[in-house]
């Protein structure tokens, strides 16, 4: 469940570390399974490498022995050993790895990024699948050889249909190439429900670092095979699911923890910029067809 970056000055871009604690407690309260930190909604490609350590070591600390996930993508693979060392010395109980690039990186290369990474590694990896934002796309044999290596223990693969016979078929794809000890956690918010009732183990979700209680309920039921319930709640935020579709997660994502007073405003490090005012007002509604509390 990861928490969104809260950095209140577009002038410094300082990170708002109380609120940013503040979150990572309402996750621990919420007694959720594991905690992501410097995900993409973490806004981890904005900050400096001292900035990733410091958010690394506040997360583990709040986190009150919750497993943390920490991100450590980078461009060049000499800076995310570094990250690797920060993670690991501030207690992470495993790594999130997205092939993060400015030159288009070729399937030979993105393996090596992990055969190097995995062999320094003294805690689980994640391998971060995510296209949309890396423009990089596993071949379902890359991702049979990454899941080879030592200390890979699970894949965040992108999202699947929302048909549950196309998710099943998804799912059953990537379990061809994918060894039984190397979990699958289904991303995109809005296919949740479906990947993890065709088999997916987990969810790597965006909204549940702002509200977990409810996505917690969601996965539980997905989890106990109770279709109808999971359905039902993934159906009451579909107009969220349309709004990060449409500005992207992340902006949305910022929006909610905002209107629930959870950040400051203007939190996203420019020059993203967070949603104008029909967007909040957009976001506002959203939360009111899904029922969420604002007081």
């Amino acid at each position: 469940m990861t928490p969104p970056l809260a950095a209140p000055s577009p002038a410094s871009f300082a990170v708002d570390e109380a609120a940013y604690v503040g979150l990572v407690e309402q996750l621990v309260d919420a007694r959720v399974d594991s905690i992501g930190a410097l995900g993409s909604t973490g806004n981890y490609a904005y900050l400096s490498r001292s900035e990733r350590a410091r958010i690394a070591e506040l997360t583990v600390e709040a986190a009150g022995g919750v497993p943390v996930i920490v991100g450590v993508s980078a461009l060049s693979t000499r800076d995310v050993l570094a990250h690797v060392a920060d993670a690991q010395r501030a207690g992470a109980s495993g790594i999130l790895l997205a092939p993060m690039s400015y030159q288009q990186l070729t399937q030979e290369e993105v393996f090596g990024l992990y055969e190097t990474v995995a062999a320094e590694l003294s805690v689980p990896l994640v391998v971060y699948d995510n296209p949309t934002t890396t423009g990089f796309t596993f071949t379902l044999e890359l991702h049979g050889r990454i899941a080879e290596l030592p200390n890979v223990a699970s894949i965040k693969i992108p999202p699947v249909p929302t048909s549950p016979d196309a998710a099943s078929a998804a799912v059953a794809r990537y379990r061809e190439h994918i060894p039984a000890n190397v979990t699958l956690g289904v991303s995109g918010d809005g296919s949740a429900a479906a990947g993890l009732l065709a088999g997916c183990d987990a969810w790597y979700s965006v909204l549940a670092g702002v509200l977990p209680r409810e996505c917690l309920a969601l996965t539980r039921a997905a989890q106990s095979g109770d279709h109808a319930t999971a359905a039902a709640i993934s159906h009451r935020f579909a107009p969220l699911w349309d709004l990060f579709a449409a500005h992207g997660s992340l902006r949305v994502v910022a929006a909610v923890a905002e209107e629930l007073g959870l950040t400051g405003p203007d939190a996203l490090p420019h020059p993203v910029r967070c949603l104008d005012d029909a967007g909040r007002r957009a976001v506002a509604a959203a939360l009111d067809t899904a029922g969420v509390s604002r007081g």
